[in-house]
């Protein structure tokens, strides 16, 4: 499995924020996590990538220990936050350098050449951030997430504030990265999780209130908005 998670719970003070959550992802598998706000998806996305620490359990990227093997494990993750915390001031080819130094990638030139040709942001590359659109400032977000090849992905609502047509674009992009990868994303767009994902686990007040294939629930004639709704009302 390329992630493992067993009995994670997480409080911050007095509320609870996950309780006792369990699954697991392999490669080649997109998985969309969803849940109301405040269900506990960022802090659990945080815990994987190793930004924030459980209080029990464990969990394991590519059967390394995110508690004892931190630094092993980050450079096996691509990591993609809500906010996609980009450098605005800095070209894009600037900025990937940046990132790329800190993975230490050799032949950097060579690979950021390739993961602008990849997120299909080449004509925008000269560019400084803060003059891209959202959708653009997305591709140059999940080119950072990429440009050391990760073995897993964690998207935390990549699509949010995008128009149709940037929608598309990021979908097709993530597809094309989940055939090969790990893929964890969250989402509140439930038409995205339809046409991107395998799979969907769902997350109501910190547990774990289904896990089950997109094609399961297709089988049986059942709408996932509406599955969601009634889980989490």
């Amino acid at each position: 499995m390329s992630i493992t998670i067993e009995q994670i719970s997480k409080n911050y003070g007095f509320q609870q924020a996950l309780s006792n959550i369990s699954f697991s992802l392999k490669k080649g598998e997109i998985v969309g996590f969803l849940g109301p706000n405040g269900a506990g998806k960022s802090t659990l996305m945080k815990i994987i990538c190793c930004y924030l620490s459980q209080d029990n359990g464990s969990i394991k990227v590519c059967e390394l220990d995110t508690k004892e093997q931190d630094m092993l494990v980050k450079s096996k993750i691509g990591y993609l936050p809500e906010n996609n915390p980009l450098y605005s001031d800095m070209y894009i080819k600037e900025y990937l350098s940046f990132v790329g130094a800190i993975y230490k990638i050799k032949n950097l030139k060579e690979r950021i050449s390739e993961i602008i040709d990849q997120t299909g942001i080449t004509t925008e590359k000269h560019k400084k951030i803060k003059e891209l659109s959202k959708g653009y400032q997305q591709r140059v977000g999940l080119a950072a997430a990429i440009i050391h090849n990760p073995e897993v992905l964690i998207l935390d609502e990549p699509t949010t504030g995008l128009d149709p047509n940037q929608l598309v674009e990021i979908r097709n992009l993530i597809k094309q990265f989940g055939k090969d990868k790990t893929v964890l994303l969250s989402t509140h767009i439930m038409q995205e999780v339809n046409k991107m994902c395998n799979r969907v686990v769902i997350i109501n007040k910190g547990r774990i209130v289904d896990d089950q294939k997109i094609s399961s629930l297709k089988k049986k004639n059942i709408d996932l908005e509406d599955h969601f709704r009634k889980l989490t009302s």
